[in-house]
Order: structure tokens, then sequence, then C-alpha cells
């Protein structure tokens, strides 16, 4: 067995995995960081500003499911290019028709849900080219594409400044379309694929315990994720009184940590484990989001827990998905749909809840505090399967990989 990462799998279609993910995860996402400027333009309440940003998250978890379905029976790179051509489609529409009431804002963040569900291809694409002991780089930096989001924090907010943020949505269609062209030349399918599912094989993989334990801890550790990255731009300006932009830059420290640490999260699980990994992120990130509850009168030091926070959140997405393709190596595309499903599920509680929450009560203390003791939830979960797990499939007679 080859025990060079670099020579075990397709490094082109890695490339072209990740990026396709990232550029997907930027226009899934733009929504969030164009939040407080859209909700000014159409006048709408934290509620409905948090429902607007947690739509396209809704969506793409329910979507993830069809795609991974699609990437199953047709192909990833198939399933890839028709998911991208539709998120381009609703793209183009929302420029060139204009988005000017909430119902529209939300019709859009629902065409925007099919970039959400890049997940389901980008994933399965990479992670059939690897054997078990390059699993966790390689979902790792797959997964790393979820760094889109800081693109948009980053650019958006100041392209809408200077152009007004409508014409963001045209100016995101040139890199999407560069990328869907790269992906087409570049991805291949991996001739290890396995034999596709039928539909019915979602409704079994539910009937494993261990599936609904996976689909929890990955609802709080990538929906903690992308429920935080789409609520903080609102959450500093409200809390702060930052102007968009500033707000946008504070949230692209958060989102850059979190993506960052994916890719780390899943070689560190490779090293020690993903049990182990899965802990002590569970652990951190609870500590800083009850710590921020406090509602601390800095914004910097709000700032340096929720960019902790989004570091142990960032490396449980990536320990998570080492440990997935262990226990559901053949079914690997329906797991992936589903524990995304279930990822982006999260997201959407966490971040219409805070607005919701916000609405109600005038602040995020109540929100954090819910999502932190979610955390503690996970990881306790985590402590009372740990041994199940480690004396049966993830036994050193059943993978090759540290569990």
């Amino acid at each position: 067995m080859n025990k060079s990462f670099w020579k075990a799998g397709h490094t082109p279609t890695l490339f072209a995995a990740f990026l396709y993910f990232d550029l997907s995860f930027m226009v899934w996402y733009l929504l969030g960081p164009l939040a407080v400027q859209i909700a000014t333009d159409l006048s709408l309440s934290a509620q409905q500003r948090g429902m607007m940003v947690a739509t396209p998250i809704l969506a793409g978890a329910v979507l993830r499911l069809l795609m991974g379905f699609l990437a199953d029976r047709l192909s990833p790179k198939t399933a890839g290019i028709i998911g991208q051509v539709v998120v381009i489609t609703a793209l183009a529409t929302a420029w060139l028709l204009g988005v000017d009431s909430y119902n529209k804002a939300l019709l859009l963040g629902l065409g925007l849900g099919f970039a959400g569900a890049a997940f389901a291809v980008a994933l399965p694409l990479a992670s059939q080219w690897y054997p078990a002991e390059h699993q966790g780089k390689a979902m790792g930096i797959a997964g790393a594409g979820n760094s889109g989001t800081v693109l948009a924090a980053l650019f958006a907010p100041g392209l809408a400044y200077l152009f007004g943020w409508q014409n963001v949505f045209g100016l995101a269609l040139i890199p999407l379309v560069a990328t869907l062209i790269i992906f087409i030349l570049v991805a291949k399918n991996s001739p290890q694929r396995p034999k596709p599912k039928a539909g019915k094989d979602y409704l079994l993989a539910l009937n494993d315990k261990d599936s609904w334990w996976f689909m929890f801890f990955y609802s709080i550790t990538f929906g903690g994720f992308i429920g935080l990255a789409s609520a903080l731009p609102g959450y500093f300006s409200d809390q702060y009184g930052l102007n968009p932009v500033t707000a946008g830059y504070y949230t692209a420290a958060c989102v850059l940590a979190g993506s960052l640490m994916r890719p780390l999260g899943g070689a560190f699980a490779d090293r020690v484990g993903g049990i182990r990994s899965l802990l002590c992120m569970y652990a951190v990130a609870s500590l800083c989001i009850a710590l921020v509850g406090f509602n601390l009168s800095s914004s910097f030091a709000a700032l340096a827990l929720f960019v902790t926070a989004m570091l142990g959140l960032g490396a449980g997405n990536g320990a998570v998905f080492q440990l997935v393709p262990q226990r559901f190596h053949r079914e690997i595309g329906v797991m992936t749909g589903l524990i995304g499903m279930a990822g982006g599920v999260g997201g959407f509680v966490l971040a219409a809840g805070l607005g919701t929450i916000k609405q109600q009560t005038g602040d995020y203390q109540l929100g954090l505090w819910l999502f932190s003791g979610l955390g503690l939830l996970a990881l306790f979960g985590l402590i009372g399967v740990k041994r199940r797990w480690r004396t049966t499939w993830g036994s050193s007679a059943m993978t090759s990989a540290r569990v």
C-alpha cells in the first residue's frame, strides 16, 4: 500500500473538489455578509433577517439528500455540474430582475441552497480516491472549501458599498462560471466508486444508530460553523454598533479560523484519532460560546472567543469526516448526504434561532447559551459511544486508521 498521501489518490480531482466546494460555499453564504445592508433597504426585522440568512442553509441541508442521491446514481462529477448550473441560473435571475422584497430574498435563498448541497458532491468525489489511512487529510482538504465563506465575508460588504448589494450577485457569477469550467475539465470520478444506492438505502441507513450519532455530532460542529458565520455580521452590528464592512471583517476572521482548521482537524484526527480530537473540540467551543453569552463589553474580547470557538468547530468538522468513511465506507455517498443534511439543519436552527431570540428578548444571550449546552451534550454523547466504537468498527482489526 502506498503511504504517500500525494501519490495515493488523484490530486487534480482533489483540487477540483476543493475549488468547487469553495466557490459554492462563497455564494451559499452570500446573504450572510449582505444581511445588514439588505435588511436596511428592505426594512426587515431581526427575526426576518435571521430567517433570510438561514433559508439557504435549510435549503442546502435538504438538497444535500438530493445531490447525494444524484452523486450515487449518476456520478459525483455529473451531480456537481447540475448543481452549479442551477446556482448560476439563480444568481443571474436575482441580478437581472432584482430582489426588492423579503419574499424574493427568501426565494433567492432557496436557489442558493444548491450551492450548499455541493458538500454532498465534493466530499464523495475526493473520498473515493483515497485509502482509509488518508481519509482525514483528503476529506479535510476537500472540506476546506468552506473557506469560501471567508471570501464572501471579506469582499461582499465592501463590494455592496461600492456597487450596491444587488450587483454583488452579478459579480459572483464571474468566479462561479470559471470554477464550473475548471471542474468540468479537471475532475474525474474514481474507478473505485461503490455501486449506486437505491432510495431505500437512505431509509436503511437511518436504522443504524451510529448514523444518528454522526448526524447529531455534525449538526453541532458544522451547524455551529455555518450558523454562526451567517449570524455574526448581524450580531456584531447589533451588539457593538459596527458598520457592515467592519462587521464583515470581524466575521471573516471567525470563518477563516474555522475554515483553516478543517483540513488541520482532519490531519490531527488521522494522527490522534477522531474521537479524541472531537472531545477536545467540543469542550473548547462550548466554553468559548458560553463566555460570549455574558454580553462582553469589548468587541475584541468577543471576537477572540468567537475565533477560538470557530477553531474548535472547524477542527471538529474535519474530525467527524475522518471517522465517517471508517464506519460507512460503502455507504459514503448516502451518509455524506444524510450527515451533511443534519449539519445544514443545525446551522438553520442556530441562525434562525439567534434572530428569533434577539427579536423576542432583546439580546443574543439565551441563544448562545443554548448552543453551548448542545455542544456539551454532544461531548457527553461521544463519551458514551467511544468504547463501543473503538471495540467494533474502529478496532485495529477492522481499520488501519486511528479512531
